[in-house]
């Protein structure tokens, strides 16, 4: 829960969970709210992530905010306006970790930095840079899906496609979510190809 905190001090929170568990529909929450309070607000994505709009952050029931698709981290803070109180990044998990630099120093230079991203990848692995930007965050929420097997809480995705790349960019068609129980890495059709953590996302 948060706190009293000065108008023009930076933060940066961070909401995680598995997909479908509400993450883009809670960042899109927050920084609508800010818009209401009059702030101003700018919202950036990863250039990969098209899935619904080229220029619209949008969850899975249809929520949307405009956003600034960008590939790279530093090119936020190149794209920041000096009157902006709030940025939000949207799919943090796949950017390189530099991204936690960049939220880093837009929080140092007061701004409030609102990120949401996968914290665990189709195996259940903490999902860098994920892990890194909850360290650092003064704010942490951590949402739950409905598990599609059994109807409990849940907190891992479950890729329903044979694919060893850690990021495979899709909806409903390639994942779903399940909970601890009912996740197993290896139930890709035709099996999961060789995974390696370290060539499997771009630097």
């Amino acid at each position: 829960m948060m706190g009293v905190i000065p108008r023009h001090a930076g933060w940066i929170e961070v909401v995680c969970g598995s997909m479908f568990s509400g993450k883009t529909e809670e960042l899109i929450r927050r920084l609508k709210r800010a818009q209401i309070g009059k702030l101003k607000v700018q919202c950036f994505k990863p250039v990969i992530d098209d899935r619904y709009s080229k220029d619209h952050v949008m969850s899975h029931d249809s929520s949307r905010i405009l956003s600034i698709p960008v590939e790279k981290p530093w090119q936020i803070l190149e794209r920041v306006d000096d009157n902006t109180r709030v940025v939000g990044v949207d799919e943090a998990q796949f950017f390189d970790d530099s991204i936690v630099e960049i939220c880093q120093k837009l929080a140092n230079r007061g701004i409030r930095v609102v990120v949401a991203g996968l914290d665990q990848d189709f195996r259940g692995q903490p999902f860098e840079p994920m892990p890194r930007l909850l360290a650092v965050a003064e704010y942490v929420t951590k949402l739950s899906a409905i598990c599609m097997s059994c109807g409990g809480p849940a907190s891992r995705t479950q890729r329903l496609i044979a694919s060893g790349e850690r990021i495979a960019v899709g909806s409903k068609d390639m994942y779903e979510a399940r909970c601890r129980f009912c996740h197993d890495e290896n139930e890709a059709p035709q099996g999961v190809l060789n995974f390696d953590e370290n060539t499997s996302k771009e630097k």
